[in-house]
This record gives structure tokens, C-alpha cells and sequence, in this order.
């Protein structure tokens, strides 16, 4: 009688099991339930190699939880996620890079399984959908970095096995979690020659029939072989919601080749998927001609979107987003030289998004380097714009913001900090920048100097730019000096600015180091390691106290996907903000 009833219990869990998983709404209701999302970039999925070959055992496993902070961020903490949802974001995604944490079967040390699993909860907790994804395992190979998983047949043979391993092992992991968690299948997958925009189409702008169909085949596989795997987990995996990106997370934006729209077109949604399916793709816009000249792309792209895939009940996810700008010269993004513009792009494109029942998901930016650690929102109007494009001028959505200091701790003598440039050729024109104004937490007296370099001295026979300095003492009685620039001491363009020791080894606090254009506005400085000194950044929230970030300062480097810092980015996509651009 006892194991009649035992059997009759288990039945019955069982049923209730199958019950809640047929229970989970539909992939069409999360995304549109998911409102606006932001990525918690440069965290779980910075990655740095020392072994390039992945046919070696050296190439897997090379690091361990120290890796979440290797591209400048600070740990993940339950707070900052509290601060997105208090500011109206319903949704986050968590990219995770996991060769660099597994062995060469693919089998994930278990700490960094642990790691991943805290700051999901920290999402979960929340109330919050959370995406969590293989993220830098795809990319595009350079001298610095190399993949294991391209959109190519004979790659997808040689790694099936490992890839479906490690999503056994995610699958598992979160096996009972409920709907708000989805499972993203693969980043920004390229062919073997390292394609963006479609896939075999290269430096050489060449089209290659033959790699566009082994990498269109490769993704459909890899899709395929992702759904079934994590199906077969059974539980809550079972009719989980699941994602599918294009080849390279592509989008069709634009109109300039006839392949544009072919990883659209070309993506195959994965055997017997229907209700718990969702398709990802990646955008990163030029707002620099203003509406007129992105209004009509974004359009045809949301068009072709719908065509291929929300028309057909797959709702889509664009799982990243941002504006692809920087200004030459001053390495500037939209948000600091044209706000108004993005702020106009951002309402557009978030409603037009809605309107089609889509998400979006901001790329990182929002809250940056220290701001992260208070928490506390570096781009705070930004993050308020974003939300209420999406839910409506009414929406009260909480934003603390801070203020950046820097303690800079000059080790040698004659030692220099950046305060606007680095060691590129961030130009800026004298005759657009009147002066400096460099706000310190006291009078230094004869201890300090600021150095302005600029080309008056023009050029050497091998094309190296000569120099010439304007110097200038910090006041001996305010704790604010201003230096107005000369032209016929500097010349045309104005290279870098540096505040320099003249009293030795010793540290400074460094408030504020604005540019003053001619036109009176001012442009923020960025603080940074010149040479012979160390700079950290300590927060100061507008609400609360000071926290201090012990991280060296990274403001306006330009990174590759790969966390390299680049000094003069050619064609690609970079990051700078923690917003990706593209360099053309």
C-alpha cells in the first residue's frame, strides 16, 4: 500500500512539475514584460589570455575570479542591480565569459560557477528578468585574442561535444530557477575571416558564398544544438525561455550591400520551438546627421524585424544597443557633444521598439567604473531618459548620482597625470578651447605645475610631432587655477594637459579638471596615469558619504571587445565609457 501511495505522490509531483513549467508565460509576454534592460557589462565576461591556441590545455582554465575585475570594473553587488530596478529598468543582462573558468571538455570550475550563480541571484532577488549567455567564448580574433566558437561547419563539429557540455552544466545549474531567468545561447558569432555586418564579408569587402553558407549553417547548428540541450534537462528548462542570436548578433540596419539582411533571413529557429523562443540582434546606430539621417534605417530595420520574426510570434530582443559616435580629435562620445540629439534618438527608438513588443537592453554605460561601486549613476539623465521613453513621462524613477574625485600619488620626481589626452593623439583646436580650470582640495603653492603640449614646434623628418609647453604654476593661495591657453606659445592643436610634481614624491586630490571652450561651455577632463604616478578614484555620492575606489582610472580609453587598451583604433567596434563605437 505504501509504495502505491509513494508511486501515486510521485505521479502527482511530477504532473505538478510538467504544470508549472507549461505555466511559463510565453517568450512573446517576458519580452514585452522586460520593459528596458542594461547590461552588466565588462564584468562577468572580461577575459584576459596568455595562451592563444585553443588546441592547447593551456588555453582553457586561465583564470580565476579575479577576472570580473580585469577590464577595470569593481565586483558586482547587490545594490547597484537595486539601483536599476529603483530607476525603472525591469530586465538585465549578465554576459558571462566561460573559457577562461572550464577545462578543455568544457567542464566549469565550480568557484566561478558559484561567482555566476551570486550575481544572478542578485537579479532574481530583485524581481528582475535576468539574461544570462556565453559571451567572449565568440569575437573576432586579433593578435591579443582568439575564440573557440565561430560561425563555421568544421568548427561547430570539432566543439559540439564542449559547447553542450557547458550548457549542460548552466542548464542544471539553474534548473528550477522560475520565467524571469532566460538563457542566451551564444554573443556575437563571426566566420573564420571575422565578419561584422554579414557574415564573409571582410576587410577586403569581398563577398565569399561558400563562408556565408558554412556560417549561416554553423549558427543554425549551434542554435540547435543549444535548444536541445538545455531541453533535455527537463523541469523548468523544459518550456524555460530561450534565446537565439543572429550571425553576429546582426541586425540589417542600413542599406549600403544587399547582404545586410541575411542573417535575418538566414537564421533558422530551432526545431519545435515556437511558444519559449526569442531571437537577439545588436545595434549601434550613427546619430551624427541627426534624425534625418537614421529616422528611415531604424525604420527598415524594425521593419525587416517584424517581417522575419515578431510577425511570426518570435519576439526579438536587442540585447544591446547605444550610438556608435566619438568625435575625432577629442575622443568625445554622443552623450558629451551632442546629448540633445541622442536624447531625441533614444525616445525614438525605445517607443518604435515597444511599439512592436520588443526589448532593448542599454550596453553598459549608465553607471560606470567607481560610479558602480557607491552605487550611483555617472550618466543619470541618460538612465532616466531611457525609462521613461518606455514608460512615460509620468514614471518617477529614482537616479542618485556622484561626483569623481582623484588622489594622485606621484611616485617619482617630475612625475605627470593626465588631465585631458593620454599618450594618443587626442587633438583638440586653440581656437575652440579658451583655458583649463583645474580644481584641487587646497592651495599647493610652488609644488605643482599644469603643462599644456602643443605644436608649435610642428614635426620632426620622421613625421614625430615636436612639442611645445605652456607651464604654468597651480596658485599659491585658491585651490582652483586657471590657465589660459596661448596660441602663439602652443600653436594649432593642443595634444595633452598634465599636472605635474615639482615637489617630488608625494599626493594630490584633484576635484575637477574642466576645458573651457570659446563659446564659455566646458568639457570634463579626464584624470589618468601619465607617468611616475599612481591615480585611484574616490566617490562621493550626492546623497550619502565617500567611498573610496581603489582602481586605477580609466576615463575616455578606448578599448577593443577584447579589453586591450587600443591608442589609435582603426576599423571596428570599440569600446570608450563603457559604450561600444565603431571606428570606420
Amino acid at each position: 500500500m505504501n509504495k502505491r501511495v509513494n508511486t501515486i505522490l510521485a505521479l502527482l509531483l511530477m504532473c505538478g512539475m510538467h504544470l508549472l513549467a507549461q505555466e511559463f508565460e510565453t517568450a512573446t509576454q517576458a519580452v514585452k514584460n522586460m520593459g528596458v534592460g542594461w547590461n552588466l557589462g565588462n564584468t562577468l565576461e572580461a577575459n584576459s589570455q596568455t595562451y592563444y591556441d585553443v588546441t592547447k590545455d593551456n588555453y582553457w582554465g586561465q583564470q580565476g575570479l579575479e577576472s570580473e575585475t580585469c577590464w577595470g570594473q569593481s565586483k558586482a553587488k547587490p545594490e547597484l542591480i537595486k539601483m536599476m530596478k529603483d530607476a525603472g529598468f525591469g530586465a538585465i543582462r549578465v554576459p558571462v565569459t566561460w573559457y577562461n573558468h572550464m577545462d578543455k571538455d568544457g567542464k566549469v570550475n565550480a568557484e566561478w560557477m558559484k561567482r555566476v550563480h551570486e550575481v544572478v541571484d542578485y537579479v532574481i532577488n530583485q524581481g528582475l528578468y535576468c539574461i544570462v549567455n556565453v559571451h567572449h567564448d565568440t569575437g573576432a580574433d586579433s593578435d591579443s585574442f582568439k575564440s573557440w566558437i565561430k560561425a563555421d561547419e568544421a568548427n561547430f563539429s570539432q566543439n559540439q561535444s564542449r559547447y553542450e557540455n557547458l550548457w549542460l552544466q548552466i542548464a542544471e545549474e539553474f534548473k528550477d530557477y522560475d520565467e524571469h531567468l532566460l538563457f542566451e545561447s551564444y554573443n556575437e558569432m563571426l566566420d573564420k575571416l571575422n565578419s561584422w555586418c554579414f557574415a564573409s564579408f571582410a576587410s577586403t569587402s569581398k563577398y565569399d558564398a561558400a563562408v556565408a553558407k558554412s556560417a549561416y549553417n554553423a549558427i543554425n547548428s549551434y542554435a540547435q544544438s543549444f535548444v536541445t540541450t538545455v531541453r533535455n534537462t527537463g523541469g523548468n528548462n523544459a518550456t524555460r525561455n530561450l534565446v537565439v542570436n543572429t550571425y553576429g548578433a546582426c541586425n540589417g540596419y542600413d542599406t549600403w550591400n544587399t547582404h545586410l539582411k541575411d542573417p535575418l533571413t538566414n537564421l533558422t529557429i530551432p526545431e519545435g520551438e515556437t511558444n519559449h523562443i526569442a531571437v537577439q540582434i545588436h545595434a549601434y546606430p550613427s546619430i551624427e546627421k541627426g534624425i534625418n539621417g537614421y529616422k528611415s534605417l531604424v525604420d527598415d530595420m524594425y521593419s525587416a524585424l517584424n517581417t522575419n520574426f515578431v510577425s511570426k510570434g518570435i519576439p526579438v530582443i536587442i540585447g544591446e544597443w547605444g550610438t556608435s559616435n566619438v568625435d575625432k580629435g577629442t575622443g568625445k562620445t554622443d552623450y558629451d557633444v551632442r546629448r540633445d540629439a541622442m536624447f531625441e534618438f533614444v525616445d525614438y527608438w525605445v517607443k518604435s521598439a515597444k511599439d512592436l513588443g520588443m526589448a532593448t537592453f542599454y550596453w553598459m554605460g549608465l553607471s560606470d567604473g567607481a560610479y558602480r561601486e557607491i552605487p550611483a549613476f555617472n550618466q543619470a539623465d541618460l538612465a532616466e531618459r531611457i525609462v521613461k521613453a518606455y514608460h512615460g513621462d509620468n514614471y518617477h524613477g529614482e537616479y542618485p548620482t556622484a561626483t569623481i574625485e582623484h588622489i594622485v600619488k606621484y611616485t617619482s620626481d617630475w612625475a605627470e597625470a593626465f588631465l585631458y589626452g593620454d599618450w594618443s593623439d587626442n587633438t583638440i583646436k586653440v581656437s575652440d578651447y579658451k583655458s583649463i580650470s583645474v580644481e584641487l582640495d587646497k592651495a599647493y603653492g610652488d609644488k605643482l605645475q599644469i603643462k599644456v603640449y602643443g605644436d608649435k614646434n610642428g614635426k620632426d623628418k620622421d613625421g614625430n610631432i615636436q612639442y611645445k609647453t605652456q607651464e604654468a604654476k597651480v596658485s599659491s593661495s585658491s585651490s582652483t587655477t586657471t590657465v589660459t591657453f596661448n596660441a602663439s606659445t602652443l600653436g594649432t592643436n593642443i595634444y595633452r594637459i598634465t599636472l605635474q610634481t615639482l615637489g617630488g614624491k608625494q599626493s594630490v586630490r584633484v576635484k575637477s579638471a574642466k576645458l573651457i571652450k570659446a563659446d564659455g561651455t566646458e568639457m570634463a577632463g579626464n584624470v589618468a596615469v601619465g607617468w611616475g604616478c599612481e591615480v585611484t578614484g574616490e566617490a562621493i555620492k550626492s546623497t550619502s558619504g565617500i567611498c573610496t575606489i581603489n582602481t586605477v582610472n580609466t576615463n575616455d580609453r578606448i578599448y577593443n571587445l577584447q579589453g586591450q587598451q587600443i591608442a589609435k583604433p582603426q576599423r571596428g567596434i570599440y569600446i570608450q565609457n563603457g559604450k561600444k563605437f565603431i571606428a570606420k
